[in-house]
């Protein structure tokens, strides 16, 4: 094969959704053609392939959902979940490549460090060496913010510098001004591709709303399983050709969401190199450089704590000769230890709602509780096909329940099974506290949050699917009897396990993976496993 002919083949698998796909598959199975593995390995394919092979593996779980659900041949069945397991496989091994290669591009850019002082100061000094960067950029006549690169909205920093060059084109310009952003995804994805999705002013939008864009995919999966599985088998056809247009759908934000997290790591590459690299980066040196000589001149006694600190640090430092590149944070730290409670440095502005105890016993964060409040653990269980969650509780009064519901994450199963063991709870319980207990730090702060705020709103960009939305909306008029608290999850606790044991069940019950007349033996063996004779009550999200 000539060096044109192989040039031509790469040229036309990174033009070619469908034919990359097809030639990645046919090596993963072992027969594909000498020719066509030599332009896989072409490092321009590295990013394309993750995509080919996320389209596919949610079409591979597909596949077996439907046969599962058809009640297929033993024999076709097995086929499908090999083929599922060997698709999954290859993914994970092409973004492994991926990686690899990426991280071989970076390591050739040299990069300066700046000196050890200064990175202290700013870790450990933020406030004040900020406003002495400002006075030297007002000096100087540049606007804020110039010499650094910001860890997100790197392509409004491009534009806003000239960075990126040009005239936006209508259509970009109409996106970066579009509220519903996940809609124009969702549109990507059933109607017709958007070819302005991957600009670079719209890049990093587009990756962050395309995980919200999957999850509806995966939501339309959900409601799509639990229609078939509501239909006798004679009737299931039209039902899972419904389930068949979910998981399309869903494949293909699978693999636009993954393309968008590759437009946007470019972007940060090449805005990362801007700031590196040439005159840019020696502005940065320059300004950086004289503000920490105003920051030396206006705060002499913190200056002389972080030369003092480094000297002594330098002196033994294995890493001394490269400029001790990792050991600023660890120093920052040392010295805002050393503050005298009160300052301004002592606080970082930010105030985490929930306190979460490290080694503290579980019956600690009940000692402040009255006697009549009621105590309960909840959980959720998630799977990866769909939507489809499971939630459990266990309270110590002896009830439980559990339920099922959709969720966009597990952090929002957690949320649906802490709102619907407390709606259960004050129902059953007229005027007592209610307390709930969870293992999910992400959830009990979400909770939490709504509950301090009497706003559900404030917890929207958690909760996404209305189910959830639903029952946090009911929950926050009941805000004043409500608790929500962390409990450190399998740690060998009772009430803990009961609500695992119940979402998992849910879970299993909801996806058609257990009979009724098995899940009903496995509730009565959870609940002897508790030492409570009380039946599960039915909770319903």
């Amino acid at each position: 094969m000539t060096i044109t002919e192989h040039t031509e083949l790469v040229r036309r698998f990174a033009d070619d959704f469908t034919a990359l796909q097809e030639a990645v598959l046919a090596r993963m199975n072992g027969i594909c053609a000498p020719e066509t593995a030599a332009a896989l390995e072409h490092a321009s394919l590295a990013g394309p392939i993750t995509v080919a092979l996320a389209h596919a593996d949610v079409l591979a779980r597909g596949a077996v959902r439907r046969a599962e659900l058809s009640v297929q041949p033993p024999e076709r069945l097995r086929r499908l979940r090999t083929h599922a397991r060997r698709v999954r496989r290859a993914r994970s091994q092409a973004e492994t490549v991926y990686k690899e290669q990426r991280a071989r591009r970076l390591t050739g850019r040299s990069r300066t460090v700046d000196t050890l002082e200064l990175r202290v100061a700013r870790t450990a000094f933020a406030a004040a060496f900020d406003e002495a960067l400002r006075q030297e950029l007002r000096d100087r006549g540049l606007p804020d913010g110039t010499p650094q690169a910001p860890e997100s909205g790197l392509a409004q920093w491009a534009w806003d510098r000239k960075a990126a060059g040009g005239e936006l084109p209508a259509p970009v310009r109409k996106l970066r001004e579009y509220d519903a952003f996940v809609q124009a995804l969702l549109r990507d994805a059933r109607e017709e591709e958007n070819p302005y999705l991957p600009h670079d002013a719209v890049a990093e939008r587009w990756s962050r709303h395309a995980r919200a864009a999957l999850a509806w995919g995966r939501y339309a999966i959900g409601r799509a399983e639990r229609d078939a599985l509501a239909c006798s088998l004679s009737a299931r056809r039209t039902r899972l050709d419904a389930l068949d247009d979910a998981y399309q759908d869903t494949a293909v934000l699978a693999a636009r969401s993954r393309e968008a997290l590759l437009r946007a790591t470019d972007l940060h590459d090449r805005m990362r190199a801007c700031v590196t690299t040439g005159p840019f980066a020696e502005l940065i040196a320059q300004c950086r450089a004289a503000a920490l000589a105003r920051f030396a001149d206006a705060e002499p006694e913190a200056w002389h704590g972080v030369r003092e600190l480094t000297v002594r640090h330098q002196a033994d430092c294995p890493d001394q000769a490269d400029g001790c590149p990792h050991c600023h944070r660890a120093l920052a730290t040392v010295l805002a230890d050393a503050l005298p409670a009160g300052t301004d440095e002592d606080v970082d502005g930010e105030h985490p709602t929930v306190a979460v105890p490290v080694d503290e016993d579980r019956y600690a964060l009940l000692a402040d509780l009255p006697d009549t409040a009621v105590v309960a653990v909840a959980d959720a269980a998630v799977g990866d096909e769909s939507a489809l969650c499971g939630y459990g509780w266990a309270a110590e009064d002896g009830t439980t329940g559990h339920g099922d519901s959709l969720a966009s994450s597990s952090g929002e199963a957690e949320v649906i099974g802490i709102c619907a063991a407390a709606l259960s709870l004050l129902e059953c319980h007229e005027d007592a506290p209610v307390v709930l207990l969870c293992d999910s730090i992400e959830a009990v702060g979400v909770v939490d949050t709504a509950l301090r705020s009497a706003d559900p709103a404030a917890v929207h960009r958690t909760l996404l699917f209305p189910e959830s939305r639903q029952l946090m909306d009911r929950l926050v008029r009941h805000r004043h009897r409500v608790q929500v608290r962390w409990l450190k999850g399998h740690a060998g606790h009772d009430l803990n396990e009961t609500a695992d044991a119940f979402a998992r069940l849910a879970l299993r019950r909801v996806t058609g993976r257990i009979l009724p007349s098995t899940a009903r033996k496995e509730e009565a063996r959870i609940l002897r496993s508790l030492g409570s004779d009380a039946g599960p009550l039915s909770v319903a999200a």
